[in-house]
């Protein structure tokens, strides 16, 4: 899993303004006649009063209505300030004011400061534009059996207008429900669009239903600008998953849950609202309890792990070990440094773009046999109280482990479905995520190419421009194809992604480990410097720094289902671990 966050254009990066213009009365006269006594009263004027030095800035040029703002100043030399234009009045030397962004308009504040020797102003502007609209719509439950009714709900903020669309239509309240009773089995999206003077956003959900009778084995998958606090999110597919305290109806069901196809195991932030009452697993030497760091390409998580039941569609698995990221309980409050030194923590919804990961790959637990005899290098840490905290082993009944492979039934595997995309993207897209693989009728492999992955590596074999590459996956987690061709020209900013002048239509080939399977795949690149601010899924690329792989991320999915087959389980198809398309 690697991922990054889209630099947008209306102002994520973090930035300050200062603005100074001097205003010096200099003092003249004096008794001399020649230029050796001019020379020396200027010297004596500047050593005996200086004029003052006024610093003003604000914390960013630009933020959105009711996004903090904050102004600070500091001065020397100086014996009195007044403050004008957007505040007035007398100031002290030095300060900070957290700034209104309740209206939208352009505000300047500006400081005069002054001493025996002159004065100086200096001044800082910034510009409160009008918010984004936030929306949220969810369907509950999300999969239904045919003849009985799903609660659809949303809200939108900041929005002046709503319409629906996909399997409902027409203008929609900013804030509302409905109740839903299916006549027809399958996928049915339902599409809120807002807008408001800061512009539109989209966002979905689907409702799944199935025949009386058979079990639920599918849940839709949405990608679009993702949770409350997530900016910049590109390629980011989201599911919900339903969590309880094992053996009881405490539940709760998370949205904009990044379903990874190239990890292995449930991991939550803290911060979404995990059903009360669940239990820490404890560690092996009394009085501790168990935590993880768990490291991906793009950063690391740590936190606690706790069991839950979890649902999806009408599928269970029972006392499941989870992390739970950012736990802010005395025993996790502060990674450790074999952790911390790790890489960029990611423990936020800011820096995940997700309410947290669900793995669902090739593997049954994030770690395996390893960690169940060597603490060494494991990422699993017995901490107490105080939150000291060693590296430990882990039984693999407590290792934080792939939901899918826990349910009584259809637990052999995943199929990830998503429809094309063009080379210009699009604002949102919908698509499905079933499960099992040759278990139901939905999940069924004909005629796709079966690849066996290496089973120690979880890794197959890519041929580009006439590199082997047999360290390559296939991964949902990575929101781009990263690989390396040195001909595609570099994007401006990110500088670390390719921006081909024209839409790139390229070719490798895709081999089982083994040799036994080995074809032609095509594959899109487009420009992510000329998409359109509100796109959120695109067939991109980047270079990769594994390079004996290519990493085909997720929009290796646009237009081809793929099954995901876990490894030790045998399909009608072959045993896994295997991918087939």
């Amino acid at each position: 899993m690697r991922f990054f966050m889209r630099v947008l254009a209306s102002g994520l990066r973090s930035a300050t303004l200062v603005v100074s213009v001097g205003l010096c009365a200099c003092g003249g006269g004096g008794g001399g006649s020649g230029p050796s006594s001019a020379a020396a009263a200027n010297a004596g004027s500047a050593t005996s009063a200086a004029v003052p030095v006024v610093h003003l800035e604000v914390s960013a040029p630009s933020v959105a209505v009711g996004q903090p703002e904050a102004l600070l100043w500091s001065t020397t030399n100086a014996s009195s300030c007044i403050a004008s234009g957007a505040w007035a009045g007398p100031q002290a030397s030095a300060g900070q004011l957290t700034l209104s962004t309740a209206t939208v308009g352009t505000y300047t504040y500006a400081l005069t400061c002054t001493n025996d020797a002159g004065s100086q102003a200096a001044s800082a502007t910034y510009a409160v534009t009008a918010a984004v609209p936030g929306v949220a719509i969810a369907v509950t439950p999300p999969t239904v059996t045919l003849g009985t009714s799903a609660t659809l709900a949303w809200s939108a903020t900041h929005a002046s207008a709503c319409a629906a669309s996909g399997s409902w239509s027409g203008k929609q309240a900013s804030t509302g429900s409905t109740v839903l009773t299916p006549a027809a089995t399958g996928a049915s999206t339902y599409t809120l669009t807002c807008t408001g003077p800061g512009g539109q956003t989209t966002a979905s959900t689907v409702l799944m239903v199935s025949a009386t009778g058979a079990v639920q084995n599918q849940i839709g998958v949405v990608l679009d600008n993702g949770p409350a606090n997530a900016r910049g999110v590109l390629n980011v597919p989201y599911v919900s998953v339903t969590l309880c305290v094992p053996g009881t109806s405490q539940c709760a069901t998370i949205d904009h849950v990044f379903l990874d196809t190239g990890s292995y195991g449930l991991r939550l932030l803290s911060s979404t609202a995990l059903p009360g009452g669940f239990a820490y697993i404890p560690g092996s030497a009394p009085g501790t309890l168990l935590a993880e760091c768990a490291q991906f390409v793009s950063g690391y998580t740590w936190g606690s792990v706790a069991q839950f039941d979890v649902k999806m569609a009408g599928e269970l698995a029972s006392a499941v070990p989870v992390q739970i990221i950012a736990d802010s309980t005395a025993n996790f409050s502060q990674a450790p440094l074999g952790c911390s030194s790790s890489g960029t923590n990611v423990g936020s919804v800011a820096a995940l773009g997700a309410n947290g990961i669900i793995g669902v790959g090739l593997g049954t637990q994030d770690c395996g046999s390893y960690c169940v005899t060597q603490s060494a290098l494991s990422p699993y840490y017995e901490c107490t109280a105080g939150n000291a905290c060693t590296e430990t082993t882990a039984s693999l009944a407590n290792q934080v482990a792939n939901p899918v492979a826990g349910f009584a039934v259809d637990n052999d595997g995943v199929v990830l479905s998503l429809p094309a995309v063009p080379p210009a993207g699009a604002s949102s897209l919908t698509g499905t995520l079933t499960f099992g693989v040759n278990t139901q009728g939905n999940n069924q492999l004909t005629s796709q190419a079966v690849y066996l992955a290496n089973p120690s590596t979880y890794n197959f074999t890519t041929t580009y421009n006439s590199q082997t590459l047999t360290d390559s996956f296939i991964d949902s987690g990575s929101n781009v194809l990263y690989f390396n061709d040195p001909s595609i020209p570099a994007c401006s900013s990110p500088n670390y992604f390719d921006c081909p002048a024209t839409t790139l239509y390229l070719t490798a080939t895709n081999a089982s480990y083994t040799g036994s399977v080995s074809a032609a795949v095509a594959f899109t690149v487009a420009n992510l410097d000329a998409l359109q601010s509100d796109i959120v899924v695109a067939p991109i690329a980047g270079p990769n720094s594994l390079s004996l792989s290519f990493d085909w991320g997720l929009p290796f999915f646009f237009g081809r289902p793929i099954y995901v087959v876990i490894d030790g389980h045998t399909t009608a198809s072959g045993r896994g671990p295997f991918w087939a398309y």
